[in-house]
């Protein structure tokens, strides 16, 4: 398994340095002058040309990618036109809240997701598969944004259980207690991603049902839940795990709308922001980070195929 490990970490390398090309040149594509944006409408051409010639931005872009790569791979993102400090910790600052919401929200995509889909499976063909799997469309259907608002108005407005934007560290005054704040943007991220598991879940263990050494097992008179648990469930979770990994890895870059709605200082928020201001260093790191940790979910959901099916061989 190390052998593998080491030659799929090989093969990043020029994956890595393709899209490390792709991301500056469509950054540089976005519209917009970073030192007009910074210096503001009153500025004269010339203190613009002043300032974009000393952010190097009037090189050539070759240029400027070749500075900008060799920095990265000394393990500098860059600075922060806007902000200037280090992009590094721009993304750090971000980073607790874009994390801590991701992981909440996967809580609740595992313990919606997994149980109703198979509940789903399990009583295939009877009411309870409709009002899962049509429970699971309309969830799906739903505007994130739209979801979120409404959270908004029955939790924090209408009963005051909860409250409505922003997020204080877990270092701030209250602790883990904070967590209450990434509650309902969690939940307004986790509905259409709990229903795709609900589908994935329902589908993969009717799939794996019609299989041959299931029907032998029902032949030779194991326990109903034995064969959904040891032989129908274990086999549909390859599939599954999959979708999970893949699923985290894209929370970070889906929660722009739901930080945006909640207020919320994450990654997506600040991309956004990043964008409105011509800050092309953090656009840069920020999208850099995201293919990084991509790549390493996938490395990671390999690694688990090889653990949940022996058939598979990693070499």
């Amino acid at each position: 398994m190390s052998v593998f490990i080491i030659k799929r970490l090989l093969s990043l390398i020029p994956t890595l340095l393709l899209a490390s090309m792709l991301i500056f040149l469509f950054v540089h594509l976005i519209p917009g002058d970073p030192a007009a944006v910074l210096l503001g409408d009153l500025a004269t051409p010339e203190e613009v040309a002043a300032l974009t010639t000393e952010m190097g931005l009037d090189e050539p872009v070759y240029l400027q990618y070749y500075y900008w790569l060799t920095h990265v791979l000394q393990g500098d993102l860059g600075t922060s036109i806007f902000f200037q400090v280090p992009v590094l910790t721009v993304i750090g600052d971000g980073a607790e809240t874009s994390i801590l919401l991701a992981l909440m929200t996967m809580i609740w995509i595992i313990t919606i997701g997994l149980p109703l889909g198979i509940l789903a499976a399990s009583r295939h063909g009877t009411i309870v598969d409709q009002l899962c799997s049509g429970g699971a469309m309309m969830a799906a259907s739903v505007p994130t944004f739209w979801l979120g608002l409404y959270l908004i108005l029955i939790f924090s407005v209408g009963l005051g259980w909860l409250p409505s934007s922003g997020f204080p560290s877990l270092t701030d005054d209250g602790g883990v207690f904070n967590l209450r704040y990434l509650i309902l943007p969690s939940l307004a991220l986790a509905a259409p991603n709990a229903a795709l598991i609900i589908r994935l879940v329902r589908s993969s263990m009717l799939d794996v049902a019609r299989e041959d050494f299931v029907r032998t097992a029902r032949a030779k008179g194991l326990h109903p839940t034995r064969i959904a648990v040891k032989h129908v469930f274990r086999n549909a979770l390859i599939a599954v795990v999959a979708a999970f990994g893949f699923t985290f890895a894209a929370l970070i870059s889906e929660a722009v709308v739901t930080e945006t709605v909640f207020s919320l200082p994450g990654i997506g928020r600040l991309v956004v922001q990043s964008i409105l201001r011509r800050d092309y260093p953090v656009i840069q790191g920020v999208i850099l980070v995201i293919v990084v940790l991509y790549m390493t979910i996938n490395l990671l959901v390999d690694l688990a195929y090889a653990r949940l099916d022996p058939r598979v061989s990693l070499k």
